[in-house]
């Protein structure tokens, strides 16, 4: 019997090729847009979830007075904790950003290249934390000068070779350090700690490789640049322990900060707990259940386009109902063959889907920058979640139409009687108007994302980027002339005619600041502004100049300023920011008191105009300007457009005074820009999902008009006949679907106004939401809707009217 449903259903689906193919390519596009947002939100819930004891693995982060999170913090906590409470079982400490430089092999057999994803780590690094080893033993960490590569570095570096037992040179802050290999990992890319290199951080515990770096000690309480992980007891009390933590660090922390510590799940970490969880997380959950909504809202306008178009043609199977019925099949046979029908649409929009999923995987992968695949999502738990909403959404569909199409009275139907009733049709109109309104609110969210992404890249940040290069400065070869060097490229640099500006600093805008700390007063603080954090910057005296920021009081630093000790300087420059946050009322005020940091006094010489050092997403931070020479970032401006020679030009100069040093560099407004990747992706997503709702939309929208033109085929005959213009005719066929899709657009406005307004809350600049953004989504819905419907009603209005007669 089955095999008999079968062929009827495929019969049917050949002989209805337009609707066929409508309901099974609108599946198709569903389902592929379904699996594809799946993929992505399996993947960020995965992220950090395949490690070992990891209910009870928690990290450890700071929270101060204005609700603000960060992770790094002074790595002599983590073995004070383990040594003062039992409730810890272990701790690990790792850094990111500390050991940034230049990796060499130590036989010169291959180029230096700079380093960014690489730290120095716990012995037990891979004991902790759940990282396969392909070679080498976990343990070796713990020896000093050691280190673990990733199987990309040690192709990298040693080819073909066996890395274990090979040396490498590291070139950093800590100066020239050798390290012998003796491992190599893998680190799936579901995961927030990334790293291409593995250094012992058992290195640092020898003052003599600390290269004066004496904040980097590590049973330091008082330099915060460690990630700090615990693994507790079973049933430990989180906030009892927490509250036990910050009454030892009131206890033994040098800095009166206000700042409390907090335990956050390891699993919590790439995503927040729940949307009220204030906690730093690198990945988005309000990002990720928007997304899932809109994967069920694609799919479900699918499965409307298919139970509009199978009751829309209803009539069309009256009379195999009724023949049916009459010789004797059950209503329950009916809706079994017709269920079968909606069964084999289903699979084949399925199996559809999952070619053009295989087709498009490598391209949908590239634009939003992460390795995403089949295979990854089903050992995903949402996966599982995802197919059983995918069954039961495919059931529900198939059963409206099938009860629909077989409850038929056979009388009735024989004696063709049957007629379109008000509440079909309603319902139709309502899947319509639905389909659109979800499809318009999908493109003015797409609309908005984009006008913020532009608002935050055309904003005036109040500092110049344009035309800016930034070199990243030398680490190998700082010995005794190294100042030397680095001034004699300064003297030729600036001599060059192509090159306006020149600046060396610790802090440049688009990066973060050198370090944040709290502590400062004046005579005229409230209790508790010493616990206030301001931003540090280091920087010379032609940093302010370079970048075009404008000083409104006061004066610049001097040469001989930056050139002063670091424990001897007196004197700073304030942001606006920083002198409201000071309590001083304006600028001149400022430059007329001193302020205390610790025991140090330190004179405001100058007030700069407050500028975006970070980005638009951030508020402005208060910042202090601290002089000292500094060669991390060298920023060149050029005049030229004619950046390639130019470039060539500054990295032979470069080269010739800082040998073996990779010339590194990059465009400081396109490198500003780039903070804004994970709305750029997010853009790219909700752009996709509304092209692919509104063509979802507009199949189904086509399929009825198709419909509703065949069934008014003698109706358009006899109007033709009587003399009705082709113009008349298109304006009767469209108007009625033209007033739904008015309808959705009335519809959604509110709706999507509300909704994009609560994502922009999440910026601290944004743009304004214009009734330009509403028009403009009603007009692409409004002519695309038109154009869909046109085709088919040109076509009718123009075909000869005696032979649509006689044909009925």
């Amino acid at each position: 019997m089955y095999t008999l449903f079968l062929r009827i259903a495929f019969r049917n689906l050949r002989k209805n090729r337009v609707f066929s193919a409508i309901n099974i390519g609108g599946l198709a596009l569903g389902i592929t847009a379904y699996i594809f947002i799946l993929e992505y939100v399996g993947f960020e819930k995965s992220v950090n979830q395949f490690h070992a004891d990891l209910p009870q693995t928690y990290r450890l982060i700071n929270l101060n007075t204005k609700g603000e999170t960060w992770p790094q913090v002074e790595p002599g906590w983590g073995p004070k904790m383990k040594e003062l409470f039992p409730e810890v079982e272990s701790f690990c400490r790792f850094e990111e950003g500390v050991s940034q430089g230049i990796v060499s092999r130590t036989d010169q057999k291959s180029e230096p290249f700079r380093e960014m994803q690489i730290g120095y780590a716990e012995g037990n690094f891979f004991d902790f934390f759940t990282f396969p080893l392909e070679e080498g033993s976990p343990g070796s960490l713990q020896k000093p000068n050691t280190v673990f590569l990733s199987r990309e570095s040690a192709d990298r570096y040693f080819g073909k070779e066996n890395p274990i037992g090979k040396s490498l040179t590291l070139f950093n802050q800590f100066g020239k350090t050798n390290y012998s290999v003796e491992g190599v990992f893998h680190m799936p890319p579901n995961s927030d700690i990334q790293y291409s290199m593995v250094f012992s951080l058992e290195t640092l515990r020898n003052p003599a490789n600390l290269n004066g770096n004496g904040w980097a000690q590590l049973d330091n309480l008082s330099s915060q640049y460690a990630y700090t992980f615990f693994k507790l007891k079973k049933g430990t009390s989180i906030p009892v322990l927490e509250d036990r933590f910050n009454q030892i660090r009131k206890k033994l922390s040098t800095n009166p900060d206000g700042v409390q510590f907090r335990l956050q799940p390891f699993a919590n970490v790439h995503l927040a707990s729940s949307l009220s969880d204030n906690y730093q997380t690198t990945g988005n959950l309000k990002y990720i259940y928007i997304l899932s909504l809109i994967a069920i809202l694609i799919l479900a306008i699918a499965w409307f386009n298919y139970v509009n178009l199978s009751t829309a043609t209803i009539f069309k199977r009256a009379n195999e109902v009724g023949v049916r019925k009459v010789i004797g099949a059950s209503q329950g046979s009916l809706l079994v063959q017709f269920f079968m029908e909606a069964l084999v649409s289903n699979v084949l929009g399925f199996t559809l889907a999952l070619i053009l999923v295989a087709s498009l995987q490598p391209s949908f992968n590239d634009l939003i920058g992460k390795p995403l695949s089949l295979h990854l999502l089903l050992t995903s738990p949402v996966c599982w979640v995802g197919l059983a909403l995918l069954f039961v959404g495919s059931l529900l569909s198939g059963t409206l139409a099938a009860i629909r199409l077989s409850g038929f009275n056979p009388v009735e139907t024989l004696k063709g009687k049957i007629n379109k009733t008000r509440s079909g049709q309603s319902v139709r109109k309502a899947l319509v108007v639905t389909q659109f309104a979800i499809s318009i609110a999908l493109i003015v969210s797409a609309i908005l994302i984009n006008k913020q992404l532009n608002f935050m890249q055309d904003t005036n940040l109040g500092v110049e980027l344009k035309q800016m290069l930034v070199l990243k400065g030398p680490e190998m070869g700082k010995d005794s002339t190294f100042s030397t060097r680095l001034q004699t490229f300064r003297n030729e640099i600036s001599a060059l005619p192509f090159v306006e500006k020149f600046a060396t600093t610790g802090s440049i805008p688009g990066e973060w600041y050198n370090f944040t700390t709290a502590g400062f007063t004046q005579p005229s603080s409230k209790p508790g502004d010493e616990f206030k954090p301001y931003s540090f910057a280091i920087v010379d005296e032609l940093y302010v100049d370079a970048y075009g920021i404008k000083m409104l009081a006061g004066r610049n630093f001097t040469s001989a300023e930056c050139e002063t000790d670091w424990n001897r300087n007196d004197k700073v420059i304030l942001n606006e920011k920083a002198v409201r946050e000071f309590g001083f009322h304006s600028p001149e005020e400022a430059l007329q008191t001193k302020i205390q940091w610790d025991e140090r006094q330190l004179s405001v010489i100058g007030v700069v105009k407050d500028y975006h050092h970070t980005s638009l997403q951030r508020s402005i931070d208060p910042i202090i300007f601290y002089p000292q020479k500094n060669s991390s970032y060298i920023s060149i401006r050029i005049s030229s457009a004619s950046l390639l020679p130019h470039l060539k030009q500054i990295e032979s100069v470069f080269k010739q005074h800082f040998p073996g040093n990779p010339f590194d560099h990059y465009f400081a407004d396109e490198h500003f820009n780039s903070r804004y990747f994970t709305e750029k992706q997010y853009s790219t997503l909700f752009t996709l999902a509304s092209v692919l709702a509104i063509a979802i939309a507009c199949l189904g929208l086509f399929g009825l008009t198709t419909f509703t033109i065949e069934s008014r085929t003698k109706e358009i005959g006899v109007r033709k006949v009587l003399g009705a213009s082709v113009a008349s005719l298109t304006r009767l066929l469209t108007v009625d679907f033209l007033k739904l899709v008015v309808t959705a657009a009335v519809l959604s406005f509110p709706v999507s106004w509300f909704l994009m307004d609560k994502w922009l809350e999440d910026f601290a600049f944004r743009t304004n939401i214009d009734w330009t953004v509403f028009a403009l989504a009603g007009v692409i819905a409004v002519v695309i809707a038109f154009i869909t419907i046109c085709v088919q009603a040109v076509r009718a209005a123009t075909a000869n009217p005696v032979k649509s007669l006689r044909t009925e």
